[in-house]
């Protein structure tokens, strides 16, 4: 029996794809998983197929779909997602996912490329594959400000520190004490893989974030 894995953390998403999947592979066996750690679980029991949404708790994209390669590494994945950024869709090629379909698509082209996938193609954008095909590089910025996440609290003290407020300053305005303010700072430092507040600040702006 073939077996597929189903991970969206909306219900009614997993319900529509496993519709999909239904439609073109009848006799399917499906397990569905709700965040990036149950997916990495069950990814071990290795599927035939893994259907995934690209953001998910638990982890980053980035990594939450490159763990799932590395758990299923022999396990054709297909990303469900509603962002279309160029540097985003071109890492997760890199990463030898085998397609991608936006979540608006209806229930034919999901069955399309599922059918493709399971033949050892790939359902890929034109436009990555031309951007595959020319080399073209991938701003490496870029594509870290998707992986970074920073809660808005990390955010709001960040773009203060960039303006130059002190901690004390920042506290007062945000009503929060100074040891919150530090603790907020010394998370953003580690998200942006910073060894300072400043270069954290460097780092936040070159990737859009503040």
């Amino acid at each position: 029996m073939k077996t597929c894995l189903i991970c969206d953390d909306h219900a009614m998403m997993r319900e529509a794809l496993a519709g999909a999947v239904s439609l073109g592979w009848p006799d399917a066996e499906i397990t569905q998983a709700a965040d990036y750690p149950a997916a990495w679980a069950a990814a071990a029991d290795t599927p035939d197929l893994i259907i995934s949404d690209l953001i998910m708790p638990g982890a980053s994209p980035l990594v939450g779909i490159g763990k799932l390669r590395a758990v299923a590494p022999h396990t054709p994945i297909l990303v469900i997602t509603g962002n279309e950024e160029d540097a985003v869709l071109l890492a997760l090629f890199r990463l030898g996912i085998a397609g991608f379909a936006p979540k608006t698509s209806r229930s034919a082209i999901i069955e399309a490329a599922i059918h493709l996938v399971l033949a050892g193609g790939r359902y890929l954008p034109p436009r990555i594959v031309e951007l595959a095909a020319r080399g073209e590089a991938v701003s490496e910025m870029a594509v870290a400000a998707f992986a970074v996440r920073l809660t808005q609290r990390q955010t709001d003290v960040l773009t203060r520190i960039a303006t130059g407020d002190s901690n004390k300053q920042i506290a007062r305005d945000l009503d929060l004490s100074p040891a919150t303010i530090k603790a907020h700072t010394a998370a953003a430092i580690a998200a942006l893989g910073a060894v300072n507040r400043t270069e954290a600040v460097v780092r936040a702006r070159a990737m859009g974030l503040i």
